[in-house]
């Protein structure tokens, strides 16, 4: 009889739990953003008779249901907690926590990609800069100050750095790996953190033949939580960062002007803070092409700059300084 009661009673959560969640996606309203991802979230496919047919419906069915299933961020969570507690796993698809700063294994090195960019960076010069002062910079990843110490796959770097050496034409390179270091990035992102990078600018700066700004002071404003690109990947309960930036009446008078939209804004735009991605408080995000122009400038000089393709952190840390010193 037990027994019996026990098997009606297992059959009965079972079905609770198969139809109650259900019910519930049926029921809950779509969202239309992950926060924790910093996404947005499928939507309903439309169902036509081609999409239907094409067997195009029913992928793109599926990938809503994945997006707006109940309780996703928590089942996401829960997976990484076994992954990492339980069974004892180095990483979660590809991420991986220490001392509650969070990496991503960016591993092998596509070469390929690499001359490609490489080809470009020529392409360009020899169409627009021909006869100009070019330079190129590479940024390692987070991964890059970790990885080989704790156990983790990284790209060959010094590989890297020979095949750009080897393809680029008419251009010098500034080698910021030394001047680099783990602290000057996020603990929940991949960007530096600008409060870090007074040396690294100055560096740039310098190689560049610019002024470093001597003497020039910044107001420190800091937003929370800042909750970077690698925190909803890795899908953990840990500490969000503060977002941190530098400003003076030289950066605030300064105009941007984003040529896709045909709009002007600020170098800092800070109701975009909380939005799908925080970052986005710096030049409105992700741009194809800005100009920004400094009205305190006391000279026609111009700087141009070309992002490949984690273009965000170079680009502010040279608009700290650029901005902030009388061009």
């Amino acid at each position: 009889m037990k027994d019996r009661i026990s098997n009606i009673a297992a059959v009965a959560v079972f079905i609770v739990l198969i139809y109650g969640l259900m019910l519930t996606n049926i029921i809950m309203p779509d969202r239309e953003i992950s926060y924790s991802e910093r996404r947005r979230l499928a939507k309903r496919p439309e169902l036509s008779t081609n999409s239907l047919l094409s067997g195009e419906w029913i992928e793109s069915y599926e990938k809503y249901l994945l997006d707006q299933f109940v309780m996703r961020d928590e089942i996401r969570g829960l997976k990484a907690l076994v992954s990492f507690s339980v069974l004892k796993q180095k990483d979660n698809n590809g991420i991986y926590v220490i001392d509650d700063n969070i990496f991503k294994m960016e591993y092998p090195l596509n070469e390929k990609s690499i001359i490609n960019a490489a080809g470009k960076l020529n392409e360009i010069y020899g169409r627009y800069l021909a006869g100009k002062q070019v330079y190129y910079a590479i940024i390692p990843d987070k991964n890059y100050f970790v990885a080989k110490k704790h156990g983790y796959l990284s790209m060959d770097y010094d590989r890297l750095q020979k095949i750009m050496k080897e393809q680029i034409e008419n251009m010098d390179y500034i080698d910021l790996f030394q001047a680099l270091k783990l602290e000057d990035y996020y603990r929940t992102d991949i960007h530096w953190r600008q409060e870090s990078l007074t040396d690294v600018a100055n560096l740039l700066l310098t190689q560049m033949g610019a002024d470093v700004g001597m003497g020039l002071e910044y107001e420190m404003k800091k937003l929370y939580p800042f909750y970077g690109s690698y925190y909803g990947q890795a899908a953990l309960p840990i500490k969000p960062d503060n977002l941190t930036y530098l400003t003076n009446e030289i950066i605030e008078s300064a105009l941007v002007y984003d040529h896709i939209d045909k709009s002007y804004s600020k170098v800092y735009m800070e109701e975009k803070f909380g939005g799908v991605d925080s970052y986005d408080i710096f030049l409105s995000g992700a741009k194809s092409v800005i100009s920004i122009t400094n009205p305190a400038a006391e000279t026609d000089r111009e700087l141009i700059y070309f992002g490949i393709p984690s273009e965000a952190a170079l680009r502010l840390c040279c608009l700290k300084d650029m901005l902030g010193s009388p061009w």
